[in-house]
């Protein structure tokens, strides 16, 4: 079984908003402590990272936009697609595709 995924927490980050998340599960595997969020391990330290990100417009804009730009890099679609299609041109062609009997003449 793997690390369960925080939906809410990529959609709020995907809206640019900065995050103060639980240090538990699959939030840590999200949030960059300092770059795109902050990971927290109990109340007191929660409610200060609320004040100083309300009290710095510039530091709750860096978060957010970071933040966005985690989700548009490891978590959409696109870049699962963009994965597999570097997958399967890692294979080269070793195969030679032999004629059908019965399509011979």
């Amino acid at each position: 079984m793997g690390v369960p995924f925080g939906l809410t927490v990529a959609e709020a980050m995907w809206k640019g908003t900065p995050i103060i998340g639980g240090n538990v599960g699959g939030i840590r595997h999200q949030l960059e402590d300092g770059h795109n969020g902050f990971l927290v391990d109990s109340v007191d330290p929660c409610a200060a990272r609320i004040v100083q990100v309300l009290r710095n417009p510039k530091l709750r804009h860096q978060l957010g936009h970071h933040a966005h730009e985690t989700v548009r890099r490891r978590f959409l679609l696109t870049r699962y697609l963009e994965q597999y299609l570097d997958l399967f041109n890692a294979f080269e062609a070793r195969y030679h595709l032999r004629p059908l009997p019965h399509l011979t003449t």
